[in-house]
């Protein structure tokens, strides 16, 4: 297989990312306009159905997907998993597991590839779902599904690649090789923010390896997770190869984790849920027959650090595009602006006057800044903004949008925060943004540094020798020079962070595939 492969791997054409969508040409704008009324007409009213063995089932009842753009519509329905259904999904899982770990991984290339080419053909469809879901503007939801298309054509590269086995150094009388092979169950659990990426992108590593997965969604965005597996299947994967599973924490949360068939867990979510992944997985349940393995990215308190001699109008730029795309409801968002002192008042200035340019509206109508995913988590953001209201100096923001139906923020900014301050050190996950003065670069580069998380990062400076420090001491897993810290690209910047934002697992990348193998050397003596 070792030739097969590098064969193929040296005539696929050379990896291009996907392009956006231009939104401001009419046609294309029009064309996503129509792609929403199609889903309406489609989708919305529907109750979806669990898949489980490559059936259909229905659970124990139903549960409601509400719009955050206008919280008066519920778009469509999705099943509750009964505990004898999650039972079922994982031996079907684990039965499936003994074939598909010895497919081909050239076919396993032929699915992604096909997949690939079905999702350009239908993403304006998968950004109006998006949008529906989780409050996503056109272009927010454009780039997840553009990375979902480079997923599939990184992924079929990475499969091709790890399927090679490495090079060993040799014996005079053996032949040795070392191959990988895969784990086994792998659960996948995902967040609503990004709800068709990052679990496409957990999935596709454990099913490119050889694994069988338990798609489990945020149940705010289940029909973002739901088209990407039909289109798999279409794309020819096998019915078994991925459970399908909604319904409520109590039965797929800590019994999904903990259930002894399941060989490794995928998360993506809060750093209080990927702790208790973290601890649960280290037990092991009575019939298990191995040592869990855990996958988390946990989040961020992600820093812009602006060095006097910057580009100031690029790092003002980049800092509030940072801090208030989608609402500020990304791990790699940044929160904290770390400025030394002789152009902090410029760059805050430059800043606000960027926030104070952005308009909430709906995200169905590409709204520039939309609302955050529902009232709970509005009232956890307004904890934090009337706590800095005592605490630092709010310069922009801080109320509630009138007039929209759901949970809209004016982009918020905090002036003068402390670094002791929560606000500074406590991922927040909205529109607001506080700003720290330092008193010198080697200061701010401190500071960045002073938090439990260690995901993203920017430094903005024309100094070679200030890039160098920074390249080599900002303890992040992302770093951006003379750029904005958010907007990673599939294959291209892997994705994943140090300390409480995570495993390091680093998606997208040319060693995420080792998480979901093990290592097999094979010595044949003469």
């Amino acid at each position: 297989m070792a030739s097969d492969t590098s064969t193929l791997l040296g005539g696929l054409l050379p990896f291009e990312h996907a392009p956006y969508f231009d939104f401001s040409r009419p046609d294309t704008a029009q064309a996503q306009r129509d792609a929403f009324r199609q889903v309406r007409e489609r989708h919305v009213g529907r109750t979806f159905p669990l898949l489980i063995g490559g059936q259909h089932e229905d659970g124990s009842g139903t549960f409601g997907v509400t719009n955050p753009g206008d919280t008066r519509e519920t778009v469509w329905h999705f099943q509750n998993a009964t505990p004898d259904q999650l039972d079922r999904a994982v031996t079907a899982a684990a039965d499936t597991f003994r074939t598909w770990r010895h497919s081909d991984p050239l076919q396993r290339v032929s699915i992604f590839k096909r997949a690939a080419d079905l999702l350009r053909s239908r993403r304006m469809e998968f950004n109006a779902v998006m949008t529906l879901e989780n409050g996503k503007n056109w272009s927010e939801a454009d780039g997840e599904i553009a990375e979902c298309v480079d997923h599939f054509e990184v992924f079929a590269r990475e499969t091709l690649r790890w399927a090679q086995g490495k090079p060993v150094y040799p014996m005079p009388d053996e032949h040795v090789t070392t191959q990988y092979e895969a784990l086994g169950v792998v659960a996948v659990i995902s967040p609503w923010n990004f709800p068709a990426a990052i679990p496409l992108g957990m999935s596709l590593g454990a099913i490119a390896a050889g694994n069988t997965v338990i798609w489990k969604p945020a149940s705010e965005t289940p029909l973002s997770s739901l088209l990407m597996i039909e289109l798999l299947h279409e794309a020819g994967l096998p019915a078994g190869v991925i459970q399908f599973l909604t319904g409520s924490d109590d039965v797929l949360g800590d019994p999904l984790v903990d259930h002894p068939q399941v060989r490794m867990i995928a998360f993506t979510g809060s750093r209080e849920i990927g702790c208790r992944i973290y601890e649960r997985a280290a037990k092991v349940q009575p019939g298990q027959r191995w040592l869990k393995r855990v996958m988390a990215e946990m989040g961020g308190k992600d820093a812009t650090v602006v060095c006097a001699d910057a580009d100031l109008d690029a790092a003002a730029l980049g800092i509030a595009q940072a801090a208030f795309g989608y609402a500020g409801q990304k791990c790699s968002a940044c929160s904290r602006a770390i400025v030394e002192d002789s152009v902090y008042d410029e760059v805050l200035a430059r800043v606000v006057a960027h926030a104070e340019a952005v308009r909430a509206g709906l995200p169905e109508e590409n709204g520039a800044i939309g609302p955050v995913i529902h009232e709970g988590s509005l009232k956890r953001i307004q904890g934090y903004v009337d706590a800095g209201r005592r605490t630092a100096r709010l310069v922009t923001g801080g109320d509630r949008v009138d007039g929209l139906h759901g949970a809209y923020l004016q982009p918020t900014i905090l002036a003068d925060v402390d670094p002791k301050d929560p606000l500074f050190q406590e991922e927040i996950f909205g529109p607001v943004l506080t700003f720290t003065r330092a008193r010198d670069w080697q200061h701010a580069l401190d500071l960045a540094n002073d938090s439990e998380y260690g995901l993203t990062g920017s430094f903005y400076s024309r100094d070679p020798h200030k890039i160098t420090a920074a390249r080599r001491d900002f303890h992040v897993g992302n770093l951006y020079v003379n750029r904005k810290c958010t907007g990673a690209l599939s294959g291209t910047h892997a994705f994943g962070g140090y300390g409480m934002s995570g495993t390091n697992a680093k998606v997208g990348g040319p060693d995420y595939l080792f998480w979901f193998l093990q290592t097999k050397t094979t010595a044949q003596r003469y």
